[in-house]
């Protein structure tokens, strides 16, 4: 029985095994930060694109509002015909 007892306390696989997962558990901590920040940057990135193409959208007056299409056309031919 002592035998068993002291093979038991030299044994040092069992906190080796502790050892290896504190150490995985750390840096998976380290990755998943990481990565939060990144996404973090990623997404303001990806807003800043979107806010700036809407700018840009809106200052041009949107899709299909070209100069002298509809209203303008008509509206000088109908004057000058009249007058």
């Amino acid at each position: 029985m002592q035998n068993i007892v002291t093979r038991f306390i030299k044994d040092e696989s069992g906190a080796t095994a502790i050892e290896y997962g504190l150490i995985a558990a750390l840096i998976s901590v380290a990755l998943i930060a990481g990565a939060s920040a990144l996404g973090d940057g990623i997404n303001d990135k990806f807003t800043e694109v979107s806010d700036a193409l809407s700018a840009a959208e809106t200052n041009t007056g949107g899709a299909g509002a070209g100069a002298g299409a509809g209203e303008g056309a008509g509206e000088g031919a109908g004057e000058g015909a009249g007058g």
